[in-house]
């Protein structure tokens, strides 16, 4: 499935991608959509766009199941053909947005298990372990993850000037370059002030923007943010599964658990959508029961 890079395909994915980049689409959606849609312009060839009909993209995705890729992979090969195709319709390219007529891959409901408040406690409060190689950061980021739910993107973001102290919160670029601001409690801002100068100190004079950084005073990547939370999470007896999301999903399923409003929880993970924040979060047992004693004439 190699890409031939002047048919009429390829050349409207080529114009798709410039698209989504005068959107200020974030990077991570079109580094996806890139890899996808190649793929697809690839396996379209030099056929016209009223030869690509649904049957042809299923042929696609057939595809993309021969090659070992799973549903979910699959799933987001789709998403991406069929923003293609809206786009083209819009543009007059096409008639209809063919692909809507290909059904999404049925994919597993099962939601990650999140730790609990008890074990998020304990993996934050006391030492760090051995294996935190910069201790004052890392502590840092846990409590920048879980105690304000942002992405991992969104966290090696932060610059020095983005926390606001005084007022206790903190500007976050998310998605799409949208801009809002998270409030943060005494653990952030005590992690916060105990780090600074162990900051200055692997900076050595020079400057940098960055909040977070390594020890050679480079910004800090999401890549190595994963790996010292997954080191650390394990050390602290938590499952090796647990990544930077998991962190952010916990914040907004334990204050669900407590008692938040959910349009606050979607304000404070900056979803667009309420039902994105609806499927992210889990509805403990716990806040069922609650709800119920709370609010059912005959629990009284």
């Amino acid at each position: 499935m190699r890409t031939q890079p002047h048919t009429v395909a390829a050349l409207a994915v080529s114009d798709f991608l410039h698209h989504l980049e005068e959107r200020n689409a974030s990077p991570h959606t079109i580094k996806a959509y890139s890899g996808d849609l190649t793929l697809f312009a690839a396996y379209a060839g030099s056929r016209a766009w009223k030869q690509i009909d649904h049957i042809a993209i299923r042929g696609f995705l057939s595809k993309l199941y021969d090659r070992g890729l799973s549903k979910t992979s699959v799933a987001r090969s789709l998403a991406a053909v069929r923003s293609l195709y809206r786009w083209l319709a819009r543009e007059g390219v096409v008639e209809q947005n063919t692909a809507k007529l290909v059904a999404t891959p049925k994919l597993s409901k099962k939601l990650p298990r999140v730790p609990t408040i008890e074990e998020m406690n304990f993996v934050i409060d006391g030492e760090m372990p051995e294996v935190a190689a910069f201790p004052e950061r890392d502590r840092l980021m846990l409590e920048l993850l879980y105690g304000c739910g942002i992405r991992n993107s969104e966290l090696t973001g932060i610059n020095l000037e983005d926390i606001r102290s005084s007022a206790e919160v903190i500007l976050i670029r998310g998605k799409g370059k949208k801009e809002r601001y998270v409030p943060f409690g005494h653990a952030v801002k005590g992690a916060h002030s105990t780090y600074l100068p162990e900051r200055l100190k692997c900076l050595g004079g020079k400057s940098s923007t960055a909040l977070l950084i390594n020890r050679r005073g480079g910004r800090l990547t999401t890549r190595s943010v994963g790996r010292i939370i997954k080191k650390i999470a394990v050390a602290k007896g938590l499952s090796p599964d647990v990544h930077p999301h998991t962190l952010r999903h916990a914040f907004g399923t334990h204050m669900l658990e407590e008692g938040a409003d959910l349009r606050a929880i979607q304000e404070l993970l900056g979803h667009e959508r309420l039902a994105t924040t609806q499927r992210y979060t889990q509805l403990s047992i716990k806040h069922v029961l609650q709800v119920y004693d709370q609010t059912h004439p005959r629990a009284k």
